[in-house]
C-alpha cells in the first residue's frame, strides 16, 4: 500500500520557522523525484519546491527562495522542507508528491501550516 505520510506542520509566528518531513512507504523511494506543493483557502495548488531522486538538484518556486531548503534522505525514504523567515502569506496546506514519469504520481494527505501572531 502506498504512503506519504506528512508531518511537522503548526502555528507559527511570522518569522519563525518549521521543519516539514514527508514519509513514503509502498514504493522505491529513490527512483521518485519528489516536491513540495500548498494550497492555501480559496488558491490553486502551486509548486514550493522539488528535489530529483538522487538528491542531486532542487528547484524552487520564487516566493520560498532564500528561506526554504529541500532535502532528502533515500535511506529513510523521507523528504524534508524546511521552511525559515515564515511569512503569514505562507500559510496553507503542505502537500508532498511522489513522482515517476513512467509509474506515475503519488500524493500525501497534507499538513496545515499556519503563520500568525
Amino acid at each position: 500500500q502506498v504512503q506519504l505520510v506528512e508531518s511537522g506542520g503548526g502555528l507559527v509566528q511570522p518569522g519563525g520557522s518549521l521543519r516539514l518531513s514527508c514519509t513514503a512507504s509502498g514504493f522505491i523511494f529513490s527512483i521518485y523525484d519528489m516536491s513540495w506543493y500548498r494550497q492555501a483557502p480559496g488558491k490553486e495548488r502551486e509548486l514550493v519546491a522539488g528535489i530529483i531522486r538522487d538528491g542531486g538538484r532542487t528547484r524552487y518556486a520564487d516566493f520560498v527562495k532564500g528561506r526554504f531548503t529541500i532535502s532528502r534522505d533515500n535511506a529513510k525514504n523521507t523528504v524534508y522542507l524546511q521552511m525559515n523567515s515564515l511569512k503569514p502569506e505562507d500559510t496553507a496546506v503542505y502537500y508532498c508528491k511522489a513522482s515517476n514519469w513512467l509509474r506515475g504520481d503519488y500524493w500525501g494527505q497534507g499538513t496545515q501550516v499556519t503563520v500568525s501572531s
